[in-house]
Order: structure tokens, then sequence, then C-alpha cells
């Protein structure tokens, strides 16, 4: 045994020796308990852990931590009623916690009950479970299967025999949480999207099969084609495969106007390739009877886009488009609305806060005027109006494609006290309002003249105001300098093939290329047109910001949290007994040291001092 084997096995030892706490002795706290049942549920010491929940049970029956860990070591024991029975009451102590659904889920498609499950899991991914979606569908056993079989020849292509063998997409379309996922956000993996595009494939190629197109695959082409719209159709196709796709577009397309029947798995499929909104005389679908993955398909590719056509007409126009770069960056995003957002990120703060488990701070009851100067598709102003629910919010953006999304996602949430409008923001001092706070965040640097944009959002801002702008580092996007020269070179257009094809030649030089392949807006049409394809972008350095902010009397209020809190701690090392998170300087010099810190942007506050 050498030193390193000893230490374990001493460290083991340790380990094992620890006793659980005194259960009965109401000195110790509910919180210490639940943190040594989960020390004992790490360590598999199942029934030092299912003691201890239940003494915590005993004093505080309704504790979801507690129930969660007796419903995952009955999942461990293969008991799933017992388990679902627990994940039941945690939920019901505790209906927005993503983690309780996704394990409930996963209980409910063991027992065979996979309409419980999809409910689950559907109501885990709306709760925040997205961010963690590939993470969880790449630890499936089968889709790691054929994740490895794609790697094995990798670049070079794998047959369906060799991928799927006499099972087709069987076994893809019996995961339930990979289909709900699918449904519900973009799916931003390299390894998911080249295995979704061989499924795409595979359905493609049985399209005409109806006798093995059960309620299963109709239910997983459905998914897939709710996926592939969401992320606009970016996975890539051969040649032969577009070519065997349109005719069967041009077949459901005859068939519709002739008003014939359509099997599920054909419209499914073409859908998967084309979105139905686009396509002539495709309104007639939703006149028609269909199964229940059909309808929620045709909800996402026909009626929503209908009803966004229909906001165009309510949204006020208060400046003109002029410049002749905000003419061309306004058609850039009515062509590719960014960001196509599926999820509110709020929906777990907002149930809390309705079922009053949140206090609204003073601020945020506060009346205040807000202005989103580049809202996009509504994502921040939504999340803002949330926030500040007394607050008059503008949101103004270039887009009215855009514009008609948020205004869409807006009603839906049933939200009032937002405001949109089509503005340029070098135009916007002439409408006559100012405001107590404004946010920019990634609009900016894609104006022909940043610094005259801010200038004039500094202007609308009230003295004793606060501003919350975003803006891209030129340091940290070393990686984007250096995929916008390959893309000129070798003159890809901003098409949609070629973007597909772009994207396909960086996926086969996946090394060169991770900070890409590894950003979400990589894997999606808009996402990656924004990132790589923009029609202006500048790039900016800390000292040129804090030459703008001292100039126009802004106070710099600190950078936002960091994901990574190693950064902080970089930080602080890297400045002892000094360190001033507020400093620009300082961070400017460790930004120098760290160029990878500020990669999404910097993105921070800035008050208006008080004149």
């Amino acid at each position: 045994m050498n030193r390193k084997e000893r230490r374990a096995a001493g460290k083991r030892r340790d380990e094992s020796g620890k006793s659980a706490p005194a259960f009965g002795s109401a000195s110790v706290s509910i919180a210490d308990l639940a943190a040594e049942a989960s020390r004992f549920y790490g360590m598999r010491r199942f029934n030092e852990a299912q003691e201890i929940c239940r003494h915590i049970l005993a004093r505080e029956p309704t504790h979801v931590q507690s129930l969660n860990l007796l419903g995952l070591m009955a999942q461990a024991a293969g008991d799933h009623r017992a388990a679902a029975k627990m994940f039941a009451k945690a939920i019901a102590s505790d209906e927005v916690n993503a983690a309780c659904h996704y394990n409930a889920g996963n209980s409910y498609q063991a027992l065979g009950n996979r309409a419980k499950a999809a409910a689950h899991f559907a109501k885990a991914l709306a709760l925040g479970m997205d961010t963690k979606a590939v993470g969880f569908i790449i630890q499936s056993p089968t889709v790691t299967a054929y994740i490895g079989r794609i790697a094995g020849k990798w670049p070079l292509p794998v047959t369906s025999t060799e991928l799927f063998g006499t099972d087709s997409v069987g076994l893809l379309a019996r995961d339930l949480f990979l289909r709900a996922a699918m449904e519900a956000t973009t799916l931003a993996s390299m390894q998911l999207e080249v295995l979704l595009g061989y499924a795409r494939a595979e359905l493609l190629r049985r399209a005409s099969d109806q006798d093995a197109a059960d309620d299963e695959i109709v239910g997983f082409a459905c998914a897939l084609a709710r996926q592939c719209f969401i992320n606009e159709y970016a996975c890539g196709q051969s040649q032969a495969e577009g070519e065997l796709a349109g005719a069967l577009r041009d077949r459901l397309l005859q068939d519709l106007a002739s008003a014939a029947a359509i099997a599920p798995i054909t419209l499914a499929v073409v859908a998967a390739y084309f979105p139905l909104h686009a396509l002539p005389g495709t309104d007639a679908l939703l006149r028609r009877d269909w199964p229940k993955a059909v309808a929620g398909l045709l909800k996402v590719q026909l009626r929503e886009p209908r009803e966004e056509a229909e906001e165009r007409g309510a949204i006020a126009t208060l400046t003109p488009i002029k410049n002749d770069v905000s003419v061309e960056v306004m058609r850039q995003y009515e062509e590719n609305p960014y960001p196509r957002w599926t999820i509110n990120p709020l929906t777990a703060f907002a149930a809390d806060r309705a079922r009053g488990r949140i206090v609204a701070t003073e601020e945020q009851q506060a009346r205040l005027d807000i202005l989103i100067a580049g809202c996009g598709t509504g994502s921040h102003a939504i999340q803002t109006a949330q926030v500040y629910p007394n607050a008059r919010v503008l949101a103004v953006d270039i887009s009215m494609t855009s514009l008609a999304y948020a205004r869409r996602k807006t009603r839906e949430l049933g939200l009032h006290n937002i405001e949109y409008a089509q503005a340029d923001i070098l135009e916007l001092d002439a409408i006559g309002r100012t405001f107590d706070s404004i946010e920019s965040v990634g609009v900016l640097h894609h104006l022909a003249e940043p610094f005259a944009g801010w200038r004039v959002l500094v202007s609308l801002l009230r003295s004793g105001g606060t501003m919350r702008i975003g803006l891209y580092s030129d340091p940290a996007r070393r990686v984007i300098v250096e995929a916008r020269a390959r893309i000129a070179t070798r003159n890809y257009r901003t098409t949609a093939d070629d973007i597909r094809r772009c994207r396909q030649d960086i996926f086969r030089e996946a090394e060169q290329w991770k900070p890409l392949i590894s950003a979400k807006d990589f894997y999606s049409m808009s996402g990656c047109r924004d990132l790589l394809f923009n029609v202006m972008e500048h790039r900016l350095t800390i000292p040129e910001i804090a030459a703008f902010l001292n100039e126009h009397g802004l106070s710099f209020g600190g950078f936002e949290p960091f994901d990574d809190p190693a950064v902080l701690e970089q930080f602080r090392k890297q400045f002892p007994g000094t360190a001033d998170e507020t400093n620009l300087d300082q961070w400017h010099r460790f930004e120098v040291e760290h160029p990878e810190t500020f990669w999404d942007m910097y993105v921070f506050t800035a008050g208006k001092n008080v004149r």
C-alpha cells in the first residue's frame, strides 16, 4: 500500500467512524441534521441517512429535503412506488422544486406511468432543470452507447444499422426526459446534435412505413420537430437527405391541397426539416383532428407564429430607423430574432413570491420608470417586469419580429406592466422621457457607434438613477475574432445553408474551436448568426469603459456575480488585502492575466451621480 492509498484508507476509517448527531436533541438544528443525512447518503450509508430523515420528519413533517432523500433511497432499492409517494409529499410541500419533479418523473417512468412521468419532466424543465438537461440526457446508458458508436468513427459517418441496430429509434423514443427536453429548450451539445441528426435522417427514411410508426415513434418525431424549430434547423444534412426531405414535403402539400389523409409521422418528419408556418396552405392542418403530440407540434409551429404576425400591428414606432448600420442590424434580427428563448427563468421565483415565500424589497415594490434599450425577444424585459411588478417598463428594440415574439410571451405570462415599441437607441433622445433605471445588455456593441448610443442613454437617466450595461470584451473574444476571419476567408454567407455548413466544418475541427462549441448560442441559427455572423460587432476594454464612466459622471457599481466563484477568489488572491471589486484598474490588470474572464461580456451597474 503506497502513501496515497494509506491516506485514502485512513480517510475512509475516519468517515466511517463518524456517528450521527443526537437526533432527539432539540439543540441540533434541522439544517445540521439535513446536512448529515446528505453526507451519509453520499457515502451510500442509507440506513443512517434514513434514520436521520425520519427524525427530521418527526419534527417537521413537510421537510422537502428529507422527503426527497427518502425517495431517492427508495429508488436506489428499486421500490419506485414508495419513491413516488415520497416525491409526491415533497412536491405538495414545494411545488416548484425542479429536482423533486425530475426524480418523480424517473420513478413514474419506471412504473410505466408515462403520462405522469412526462408531466413531471416537463415541470422540472420549466422550473430550471433546462440548464442541466444535456448532462442528464448524456448520462442515459442508451444515449451514451449511441454517442460512443458515433465517436468511434468520427469524423466519418456511421450507417443506420451501425448506430441503431434493428431497433431504429425505438430506444430513443422511449426516453421521456429526452423527449420533454427536446420540446422545451435548445439542447446545446455537439454530441446530442449529431445523434439527433442521425435520428432525424432515420425517421425520414422510414416515414413511408406508417405501420412502424407507433405512438412512441410519432411522439418522438414530434418532439424532434419541436427541437428543430427551437434551434431554427441549425442541424446539418447531406444533399441526398435534403432532396428526400423536399420530396416528402411536396407530397404532404399535395395531400393537403387534395384533402387526402396525412399520416402523423409524415407531418412530424416534414416539420423536422421545414417550419410548417412557412409552407403554403398549412393553416388547413389546424382544422383536422390530431393526436396530442401532433397538436402540440402544430401549436408551436403554426398557431404561435400566426399570433406573432398579428402582434406586429399593435407595436408602436417611437423613432425612425435611418442609420445605415442600424438598418442592416434590423434586417439581421428581422430574419433571425434573437434569442429564441422558450423557458422563463423566473418561474419558480414568481411562484414563490405569489405564495409569500419571497417578499419584494422596498426598491422592488417602487413605482419606477425602467427602460430596456434593446429588449430583443423579451426575456430581459419580462424578467425585469417580474422582479419590479409596480414598475412601468418601456422595452424597445430595432426588430419588429423580435418585439412580436416578446409581446406573445408577455401575454402568455399574464404581465401588464411592459410597453413594447420599435426604436433605434441612437434616436431615443427625441422621445421626451426620462427613467429611474436603464438596462442595455448585449446591444450597444452592435451600434455604428457604441459610445454615441450610450451617451443617449445617459441623457435619459435621471439624477441618482442606475444603469445596467453589457458590452463585449476585446480580450475575451479573441476566438470570435479568429472565427470571423475564417468565415471571411472561406466566403461563408449569412444564408441558412452557409451557416449550417460553417457549423459542420467547426464540428470537424472541434479541438480548435472548443469555446465556440461550448457556447449555447452556437446551437441555434439566430444564436450562431449573432455570435459569428453579426453585421456589426465592437469589442471594448475596461480602460475604455472607465474613461466613459468618468467623462459622464457615472460611478461604477461592480460587475454582476460570476457563475464561477473561483473568479473572485483569484481576483482577491491577485490583490491580497487591497482587492476592491469596484476598482476598474484592478479588474483591467486581472483581465490581462485572465483574458477569458468576461467571455460572455462585461455586465455591470453604474450610478448617475447626483448634481
